[in-house]
């Protein structure tokens, strides 16, 4: 059977990637030829994976359906097929407005895609030959074939030094403003090996550098061990020859496992870095938003991650304008933003979404342009911190891995800095010839509230 090129357009967060990744290597391994984020998919068959968590990410998503009906109408594209938390989350209302799409696929029910679109490949091919044995015979030894042999390896996107990990779904915690667990539903941890094989897998490979990624990541292990696994899974992680860098992102403040921090100053490959979302800081606000937080707790913490795990990078996201938000929350906010001096900090003016605890339970009452005006506030501020943070790595030697080449550099990251979101090393072509996905000692010579610049050593 002649197999068509399938090409998958991701939206979102790294999450969303691991499962196209997951879906890629799926149909990859069962004879089809597949692409990521074409420029051209002329004529392919297009899975997009969308993104349902904010107003924005549904607008993209959206807009992106839209924008490959148009192609198919044009006869540029085959056919379309939609998964995610857009689909997850709004199925019989996207089904009844955009009909064009072929099929549509959630969260956890995207594999079908698989047996959907051979098994339709299939059916044309049979309706062409007018075959009605041929048909019979086929149809069943390939639907055979699919349940048969479903072994696969997931098709990285990233550079081939660095994957991403997935180790549970969904989240317990509930917070007033989230949607995720109405997409995600209830916590699932993978099972401890099944993550280690997949890293051992992937360091065969090449692949030397592990963003783990979770909804929350330090609940991992409650729900098939009975306590939180978190430090173990990282201690046996960092144990796995080609290991070089583990990187931690979306912990959540409540209940934090300390015996983490022990582990991060234990394995050297277990970078300083945190990433663990705050939001707020009043305890008005972190009340509003069901945190199960005080300000005096986020602030120990801050204080003993520092503490314990010296160098630590922190990245944190906050919100603002959130229902009931008074100007005396936000200088509260800002204040804390000061104090707190985070090495990377990402913001966010709120936006309510349906079926939340806080779209039922309170009026959205911030003024779009105060929502406006106090992000800009407090992103002004970041930027200053930021560019102070980076200027004091000048005269330092940093361990750099090598990312790309983009213009007169070679584009580099260190431990303190995670794919596509933080700030870069930048080092000069004449400094190479230097190679893609290996490390490098760096001299850091200046500085700005982006980047960093060095030599080699």
């Amino acid at each position: 059977m002649n197999k068509p090129t399938i090409d998958f357009i991701s939206l979102g967060c790294s999450k969303n990637l691991v499962d196209s990744e997951t879906l890629m290597g799926l149909f990859e391994a069962h004879g089809f030829h597949v692409t990521h984020d074409s420029d051209s998919p002329e004529g392919e068959i297009v899975v997009i994976n969308t993104c349902g968590f904010i107003a924005d990410a549904k607008e993209e998503s959206i807009n992106t359906i839209l924008e490959f009906v148009q192609r198919k109408q044009q006869g540029l594209v085959e056919r379309i097929y939609v998964m995610g938390c857009l689909s997850e989350r709004y199925l019989a209302d996207l089904e009844a407005e955009i009909p064009e799409v072929d099929g549509w696929y959630g969260k956890f029910n995207y594999k079908e895609l698989l047996s959907d679109i051979a098994n339709e490949k299939l059916a044309m091919r049979n309706e062409k030959c007018k075959c009605k044995n041929e048909e019979m015979t086929e149809a069943t030894a390939h639907s055979s074939f699919i349940i048969h042999h479903s072994s696969f390896e997931r098709k990285l996107t990233t550079p081939s030094h660095y994957a991403y990990i997935k180790i549970s779904e969904g989240c317990d915690r509930h917070c007033a403003y989230c949607a995720i667990p109405l997409i995600t539903g209830r916590h699932q941890s993978r099972p401890m090996e099944e993550i280690l094989d997949e890293v051992r897998a992937l360091t065969g490979k090449g692949v030397k550098e592990f963003q783990v990624i979770a909804q929350e990541l330090t609940y991992y292990g409650i729900d098939l061990y009975g306590e939180q696994r978190i430090a173990q899974l990282i201690e046996q992680m960092a144990d796995i020859e080609g290991v070089e860098w583990i990187r931690l992102h979306y912990a959540y403040p409540t209940h934090f496992p300390w015996d983490l921090l022990r582990v991060m100053r234990e394995k050297p490959n277990v970078c300083r870095y945190l990433d663990i979302a705050l939001q707020h800081i009043s305890d008005h606000m972190l009340t509003q938003m069901r945190r199960h937080i005080t300000k005096q707790e986020t602030m120990e913490l801050i204080e003993r991650l520092r503490r314990e795990v010296p160098g630590i990078h922190l990245r944190t996201t906050l919100m603002v304008g959130f229902p009931g938000e008074t100007e005396e929350d936000y200088n509260e906010l800002v204040d804390f933003v000061k104090w707190a001096r985070f090495e990377r900090m990402g913001a966010f003016a709120y936006s309510e979404e349906e079926g939340t605890y806080s779209a039922e339970h309170y009026d959205d009452d911030v003024p779009e342009e105060v929502k406006q005006k106090r992000l800009d506030k407090l992103m002004r501020i970041q930027q200053n911190i930021s560019a102070d943070i980076e200027a004091a790595k000048i005269g330092q030697t940093l361990r750099v891995i090598i990312d790309r080449t983009e213009g007169d550099y070679y584009i580099g990251r260190t431990e303190f800095c995670s794919p596509e979101v933080d700030p870069e090393v930048l080092i000069p072509l004449a400094e190479g010839p230097l190679t893609v996905g290996q490390f490098y000692d760096v001299h850091i010579t200046d500085a700005d509230e982006f980047d960093i610049y060095g030599e080699i050593i």
